[in-house]
C-alpha cells in the first residue's frame, strides 16, 4: 500500500498563497505521475494538474496561472504552491498517483476574509 500524506492547508485570507505538500512512504520510489486534484462543498473533485516523473506539469484552463506544481524527487515529495487565492478555491485539496487507486487523505484549504 502506497501511503500519500497532505500538508499544508489552512486559512488563508483572499489574495494570500499557501503551499500544500504531498509525501509518498518511505517504503517507496516516488517516482510517478502526480496530480493534484480538490473539491469543494456539494461537488464533484476537480482536475487541478499533474506533473510527471521529470517535472513536465500540465493544468487545468481555469487556475489562470495561479497555482504551480513541482517535485522533489529525492524527497519523494511534490508541492502545489498557489497565489492569488480566491473564495472559491476553497476545497479539499488531494495529491493522486495517475493510472491508480492510490490517493491521499486531503488538506483542508479555506480562503475567507
Amino acid at each position: 500500500q502506497v501511503q500519500l500524506v497532505e500538508s499544508g492547508g489552512g486559512l488563508v485570507q483572499p489574495g494570500g498563497s499557501l503551499r500544500l505538500t504531498c509525501a509518498a512512504g518511505e517504503n517507496t520510489s516516488g517516482i510517478w505521475l502526480m496530480g493534484w486534484y480538490r473539491q469543494a462543498p456539494g461537488k464533484q473533485r476537480e482536475f487541478i494538474g499533474t506533473i510527471s516523473s521529470g517535472g513536465t506539469t500540465r493544468y487545468e484552463d481555469f487556475l489562470e496561472g495561479r497555482f504551480t506544481i513541482s517535485r522533489d524527487n529525492a524527497k519523494r515529495t511534490i508541492y502545489l504552491q498557489m497565489s492569488s487565492l480566491k473564495l472559491e478555491d476553497t476545497a479539499v485539496y488531494y495529491c493522486h498517483i495517475v493510472g491508480t487507486d492510490h490517493w491521499g487523505q486531503g488538506t483542508q484549504v479555506t480562503v475567507s476574509s
